[in-house]
C-alpha cells in the first residue's frame, strides 16, 4: 500500500501532553498549549520518514530503544529558534562602547543558546574589529546537535549578509564562489577563535567551561518557569567574572529571577 501523507491523524491533546512532558523532562522547556500546532507542524516530517500516520506511534519510536538518536532529533526540531546576525543590535553596541573599552587581558564571551552560529559570529566579529584577531574567544553552546553542525559549517546564504555592518562584512566575511555561490561564510582567522560544544542548560554545566567577561543568555528564557529560570541564570551567572556582564533578550527580564545579579541597562546585568 502506498502511504498517503494526507491520511496524518491529527495531534490529540493526550499525545501533545506527553510531548509536553518529555520536553520538559528532557530540556526543561515549557510548551504552553499555544504550541500545539507548531509541534504538529514540525513533527509531521518525522510520521513521514517513518511510514507511520499518528503522533501515538511517533512517541513510542522516541522511547523505543530501537531508536535511540530519535529522542535528540526530536528536541532539534521542537527547540530551534529563529536568529540571525546582530538580532537585537542595542547590545553588541553595548558590547562594543562600554564593555571592551574598559577591558584589560584575554577576552571571553559565552554565547549560551547559539542555534546556527549567527550570535556567536557576531559577537566574533565586534571582538575581531575592537581587538583584533588575537585575545578573545568565544564559546558557543546550544542542545541541538543539527544546529550545531550548521554553526561549525559557519555558511549562510547570502541574504543573512543583510544584517551585518557593511565595513564587518567587507572586513570579515568572504563571498562563496562556483558551487558557493548565494552563500557566504567568515574568515578563518575569526573562525578559529570561535567554539561550539553541546550543552544542555537545565543540566550540570561542564567543569571545563571557567570564566567568561560577557555571556548572552538571549531569548530562551521565555521558553522556561520560574524555577528553571532560576536554576539556569544562578549556575550560568557562576561563571561570570567578578566584573562580568550577562545580556538577555529584550523580551526577558530577570527581576525576581535572581540577586546574584544588578541591573546596569534593561536586559544587561552584572553581578551584583
Amino acid at each position: 500500500m502506498v502511504f498517503n501523507p494526507l491520511a496524518i491523524e491529527p495531534l490529540r491533546d493526550s499525545e501533545f501532553r506527553q510531548f509536553q512532558k518529555l520536553i520538559y523532562e528532557w530540556t526543561g522547556i515549557s510548551l504552553s498549549e499555544a504550541k500545539k500546532a507548531l509541534v504538529a507542524g514540525r513533527l509531521i516530517k518525522r510520521l513521514r520518514y517513518y511510514n507511520i500516520n499518528n503522533y501515538g506511534d511517533y512517541l513510542k519510536i522516541v522511547l523505543s530503544k530501537e531508536h535511540p538518536e530519535e529522542k535528540q532529533t526530536m528536541i532539534d526540531l521542537l527547540t530551534t529558534n529563529e536568529t540571525y546576525f546582530f538580532r537585537e543590535e542595542r547590545h553588541f553596541a553595548y558590547l562594543r562602547e562600554k564593555i571592551l573599552p574598559k577591558h584589560k587581558g584575554f577576552f571571553r564571551a559565552w554565547s549560551a543558546a547559539s542555534s546556527s552560529g549567527e550570535e556567536a559570529y557576531s559577537i566574533a566579529l565586534v571582538l575581531a574589529d575592537v581587538l583584533g584577531l588575537e585575545g578573545w574567544e568565544v564559546f558557543a553552546s546550544d542542545i541541538s546537535q543539527r544546529m550545531l553542525e550548521e554553526a561549525r559549517l559557519g555558511v549562510y546564504p547570502i541574504e543573512e549578509a543583510q544584517h551585518i555592518p557593511e565595513h564587518l562584512l567587507k572586513k570579515f566575511c568572504l563571498k562563496g564562489i562556483n558551487s558557493q555561490e548565494g552563500r557566504f561564510t567568515i574568515i578563518r582567522e575569526i573562525k578559529k577563535n570561535v567554539h561550539f560544544e553541546q550543552i544542555n542548560l537545565v543540566e550540570s554545566l561542564p567543569s571545563h567551561l571557567g570564566l567568561f567577561d560577557v555571556i548572552f543568555l538571549r531569548n530562551v528564557m521565555i521558553y522556561f518557569n520560574q524555577e528553571t529560570k532560576k536554576d539556569i541564570v544562578e549556575r550560568i551567572a557562576e561563571h561570570l567574572k567578578p566584573e562580568g556582564f550577562l545580556i538577555v533578550g529584550h523580551a526577558e527580564t530577570l527581576l525576581g529571577v535572581t540577586k546574584k545579579l544588578k541591573p546596569v541597562e534593561p536586559t544587561i546585568y552584572k553581578k551584583a
